[in-house]
């Protein structure tokens, strides 16, 4: 949960790494969020297939969103057991 809505992140795994990472929930509820999500979410999965893990940089503008995807990822790969 961030101030704006929730973020759900869900990851695909192989063979013991992180293959994809995608959003399954974000806030969209207005231009703003929509604008700010559709740059920052393609970024943030990208990386966190790139480093493995939940310590990924944040987009500029973009922190709520980055925190709750970084919690929700951490989660996630907490559940993989990896």
């Amino acid at each position: 949960m961030t101030r704006y809505g929730n973020v759900q992140v869900q990851i695909t795994v192989k063979d013991g790494k992180i293959t994809a990472a995608e959003v399954l929930q974000v806030p969209w509820n207005d231009r703003h969020d929509q604008m700010i999500n559709s740059e920052a979410v393609p970024v943030y999965n990208q990386e966190a297939v790139a480093a493995q893990s939940a310590r990924i940089d944040v987009v500029s503008g973009a922190t709520y969103t980055w925190d709750g995807y970084t919690q929700s990822l951490q989660s996630a790969i907490d559940q993989a057991n990896l």
